[in-house]
């Protein structure tokens, strides 16, 4: 009769740090431990077989950032880092009181510290509709590309990044454009910068394309083959700007650009072709600014699918993008899990991008910040953002596993991001938009048509916040009397006089 204490039960993988998610917030952290713990061995959890990474990164001032993100395969992060191991799984569940995660396949790590960065999903309008595409990630786009290639025309609702990029890139297909809001872009300018906008949907793309200045998709060393089985039904990584370079957004048919722009209203119902035809709504199908005494039936074709707006309008489209924000990735991590969640579902982390549980912090789009933040930022799902975050909270991390004091990063003083719309060169910077300052402010306009639109947002003689579309060159100046707060009464319009080179009063 066998004796002993039985058969040995398989050793659980331990590491001092586990980071979940392979997006930039993800890889920005893992990065910085393996740097900071060159012995220890880093391990980064992703459902993906590819992880986005930052290349080229430039420090444009002391809060703009400009860099690519490449994609590379899971095994280039490895090499480039020897203690970093990367577990290609999706979480099953998160068991915080062991310090241990599960994954999907079964395989249980134990942890002493731990990072969630599994970034969010697409906040699609309807769910578990085939003629609905949200787009998140690599895979969703490619499948958007390809369902566009055969379109004629699309119906796309939301008024963020996404979907100011596509109704701009997008050739060949008829776009009907649904936002809630009264101008475009209404995420990131105000109507003034939307009428400065417009003109380019319309007009004639330069040719070749502008050199794009920031996130690049280099797919190195993996197959879309790969991709498409390895993370199917999984929640990627972002996309960021120009997630469309490379790819060709071209539909069915030999025109141009067409969009058309419906204001103020969402989608009200979806209806299949065979349950419009069915309904009482054939007749709604086309506006009476648009139909020309024509009805559904004598309409170019029977469309696959029909929306109808809140506005009244109806519209029959190929299929229909909803690029209407996202919400974070939390629900792998909450069965069992007392986590404090914000208004917005995300893991309220402190100033020290802790969790509400012990050995837990977050960061990127999966995070709701719920400290006091500096009278100047403002939190923002963006890719920028998640760097720092994932920067900070492994320096976070760091500081707290060798019991060092810690400050706050800089880059939480001031709202500061640079991307593309339209072609143009677009800078926000601090409480661009006024956020949170009702009527107590004024604003300062420039703007040269085709050029450049420049607007401060001033309080009290002092400027909070500024929006920069097109090369003006005023970033670096603008951001300095932003962070200086200095009294600029004395100025008054000569602050935005082109004529007038600003920097020579504050040398």
């Amino acid at each position: 009769m066998a004796t002993g204490s039985g058969p040995l039960l398989p050793e659980v993988p331990r590491s001092g740090f586990l980071v979940v998610g392979g997006g930039i917030a993800g890889v920005t952290c893992v990065e910085r431990l393996a740097t900071e713990f060159p012995t220890d061995d880093i391990l980064l959890v992703t459902a993906s077989p590819v992880i986005k990474a930052v290349v080229n990164y430039r420090q444009v001032s002391r809060t703009l950032e400009e860099f690519d993100v490449e994609e590379q395969a899971n095994h280039v992060l490895e090499k480039r880092y020897p203690n970093i191991k990367v577990i290609q799984s999706a979480v099953k569940r998160l068991k915080s009181e062991e310090h241990k995660i599960v994954t999907e396949a079964d395989k249980e790590y134990v942890y002493e510290k731990l990072c969630l960065c599994a970034g969010a999903k697409p906040k699609l309008i309807i769910q578990e509709n085939p003629f609905v595409l949200g787009i998140r990630d690599t895979d969703s786009a490619a499948d958007f590309q390809k369902r566009l290639a055969k379109a004629k025309r699309i119906v796309i609702v939301g008024n963020g990044g996404i979907a100011l990029e596509l109704v701009y890139e997008i050739e060949g297909c008829e776009v009907i454009w649904a936002i809630k809001d009264k101008a475009i872009g209404n995420t990131f300018f105000d109507a003034g910068a939307a009428e400065f906008l417009i003109p380019k949907l319309s007009a004639e793309k330069p040719e070749p394309p502008l050199a794009c200045k920031r996130t690049k998709y280099t797919t190195a060393e993996s197959k879309m083959e790969e991709r498409a089985t390895a993370g199917s039904g999984r929640t990627g990584s972002a996309l960021g700007p120009d997630w469309h370079e490379g790819m060709q957004l071209k539909g069915a048919k030999e025109l141009s650009h067409k969009v058309h722009i419906e204001h103020l209203c969402e989608i009200k119902n979806t209806y299949l072709q065979e349950e419009f035809l069915q309904s009482q709504k054939v007749s709604l199908a086309f506006p009476k600014a648009q139909q020309d005494k024509r009805n559904v039936e004598t309409d170019e074709e029977l469309w696959p699918v029909y929306v109808e707006l809140t506005n009244g309008k109806i519209y029959g489209c190929d299929f229909i993008v909803s690029a209407t924000g996202v919400l974070p990735n939390v629900q792998p991590f909450l069965d069992g899990n007392n986590f404090a969640l914000g208004e917005d579902g995300g893991l309220k982390v402190d100033k020290y991008m802790h969790t509400s549980l012990p050995d837990i912090y977050a960061a990127g789009d999966i995070c709701t910040t719920s400290w006091e933040p500096s009278p100047l930022w403002q939190q923002m799902r963006l890719w920028t953002q998640a760097r720092q975050m994932g920067w900070y909270a492994a320096k976070c991390m760091v500081a707290d596993t060798l019991g060092e004091p810690i400050d706050m990063d800089f880059s939480f003083e001031l709202f500061a991001h640079v991307t593309k719309f339209f072609n143009y060169k677009v800078v926000l910077l601090g409480k661009y938009n006024a956020q949170g300052l009702g009527s107590d402010h004024e604003l300062m306009l420039r703007c040269t048509k085709g050029q450049e639109y420049v607007k401060v947002v001033m309080q009290n003689g002092r400027m909070l916040g500024a929006v920069l579309i097109g090369e003006t060159d005023l970033e670096e100046t603008f951001e300095n009397l932003i962070l200086n707060q200095m009294d600029l009464s004395r100025y008054g319009e000569d602050l935005l006089d082109p004529n007038i080179d600003i920097e020579d009063y504050f040398d």
